[in-house]
């Protein structure tokens, strides 16, 4: 366990250029921890955790209540980043995160620096809370309604040669892929390494077998994919987090690129699932006007509509949405013709 006292867990930073020998015994200790971790997983399975993940705001109000300053159970711990005290852990639990060098004290008990989900049948690893670092791995609401717009759309879809998960964070968009069309090859990419090594573990632990690809969007992919999925970070000018923020057209600059570079890349009748959020003006949607203006009508077929009218309500305050009634959750279907 670390030494140094911290509230806020921040575990599987980017490490600097080691010397071979170095970066030798770095690499087999990363291994050991993400053996640990997908342990971690395989025994929470068992004995039945479950964890829906909310948003923020949620989060911090149920935290906030009388008697849960500190964990009272397993799932406090793990699932609401509560610090925890002696006996709340079971023994070979505490182990494994022990090994996984994911445990720092603090005022009040241990504390856990990921945390773990649950969507269906499978667990994932991701960012405790508050995810404030830069290379944070965002987990939450928009994670599961994008695994329901997939359910949805890809109900009925053959297994494809290859399926791509574009900035695939802790990889569960791939996992619901892999489910529900079990493609022929499986290619996950992503700027943040820490997102890919999570990804890792939570496929290895799902037992499903990937490509993993240190890429900025589709820039790593050399195949055609016959299926692209993609939920990008939508938000405007949000300090520069990976995962949430969405550069200009307030947010929607990354999934207007992803779904028009993947549309030109894709394998004929080849398909893309866009699920992302996007700013509202006027009752315009200008990411919708975009990507219809960027798309050739006789070369694709696009399919558009609002899953969730009103989401991030709270972001409204902030200067880069001055002009924005309200952020919609949107999917998009982008077939090749």
């Amino acid at each position: 366990m670390r030494g140094a006292d911290a509230s806020v867990v921040t575990p599987f930073r980017r490490r600097a250029a080691l010397p071979a020998a170095a970066a030798a015994r770095s690499d087999a200790g990363e291994a050991f921890q993400d053996a640990a971790l997908a342990a971690l997983l395989a025994r929470l399975r068992t004995e039945g955790y479950r964890f829906t993940v909310p948003t923020p705001a949620t989060h911090r109000r149920v935290i906030s209540r009388p008697g849960k300053a500190r964990a009272a159970s397993v799932r406090d711990a793990l699932g609401w980043s509560l610090p925890f005290g002696e006996g709340i852990v079971p023994a070979a639990i505490l182990k494994l995160l022990d090994a996984a060098d994911v445990l720092q004290p603090t005022s009040e008990g241990l504390k856990a620096g990921l945390r773990v989900a649950s969507l269906g049948q499978d667990l994932f690893l991701h960012s405790a809370f508050p995810p404030t670092g830069a290379d944070a791995v965002f987990f939450g609401p928009d994670t599961y309604r994008f695994s329901n717009f997939l359910g949805e759309v890809l109900s009925d879809t053959p297994p494809p040669a290859v399926a791509v998960d574009v900035g695939a964070g802790s990889g569960a968009g791939a996992v619901v892929v892999s489910r529900l069309v079990k493609p022929d090859r499986l290619i996950l990419t992503d700027v943040n390494p820490l997102a890919l090594r999570l990804a890792r573990i939570n496929l290895h632990a799902a037992g499903i077998s990937a490509d993993f690809r240190l890429s900025d969007g589709l820039e790593g992919v050399s195949e055609r994919p016959d299926l692209i999925i993609a939920n990008p970070p939508f938000i405007a000018g949000d300090e520069g987090r990976t995962y949430r923020d969405g550069g200009d057209l307030h947010g929607a600059r990354l999934s207007l690129d992803w779904a028009l570079d993947g549309a030109a890349k894709m394998a004929d009748r080849g398909r893309l699932v866009l699920y992302t959020g996007s700013a509202i003006i006027d009752g315009r949607d200008p990411l919708r006007e975009r990507l219809e203006a960027g798309l050739d009508p006789a070369a694709f077929a696009v399919t558009y509509r609002e899953l969730d009218p009103d989401i991030f309500s709270a972001q409204l305050d902030a200067p880069a949405y001055a002009d924005v009634e309200r952020i919609a959750a949107v999917g998009a279907i982008i077939t090749r013709r």
